[in-house]
């Protein structure tokens, strides 16, 4: 079976931290893009396809909280997987009544982010087919049926 990547965007001020994590996604065929703050996240989101959006909490300016509203304001469809670090897991919990679908402490275990991505991904596919599924629906109401 052909693996179709996840288009994921990682968002960190952490540059180092950035590019390691893209390679090692990117390795695993995954289709990934940096951002290193949360307007640039909210650019890229308006321009790029995006499944999955691995965010960091802790950011100068736009924090991970602020970005993630925004992400649920306007691209209410894409998943959210928040990154913390050890004082701020509160917040991540927060980030999850906000929306986020889960948090990872970091350093992240690669594992434990692979398997949570691949369920964001299989939420945000679900969620599609049952628009989808309801566009049609509701198409074949207007038409009587009829295409």
């Amino acid at each position: 079976m052909i693996k179709i990547p996840t288009k994921i965007l990682v968002v960190d001020d952490e540059k180092d931290f950035v590019e390691m994590l893209s390679l090692r996604l990117n390795e695993t065929g995954e289709k990934v893009t940096p951002a290193y703050s949360g307007k640039e996240c909210l650019d890229l989101l308006e321009k790029d396809n995006i499944d999955v959006v691995i965010l960091d909490i802790k950011m100068p300016g736009m924090d991970g909280i602020e970005v993630l509203k925004e992400i649920k304001k306007r691209f209410p469809l894409i998943e959210v997987i928040m990154l913390t670090g050890h004082g701020t897991t509160e917040t991540a919990v927060e980030g999850m009544k906000l929306g986020a679908f889960d948090y990872l402490l970091k350093p992240a275990d690669f594992d434990d982010l692979s398997e949570k991505l691949e369920g964001a991904r299989k939420k945000k596919d679900e969620q599609e087919e049952r628009i989808r599924k309801a566009e049609a629906k509701l198409l074949s109401r207007k038409t009587g049926g009829v295409f």
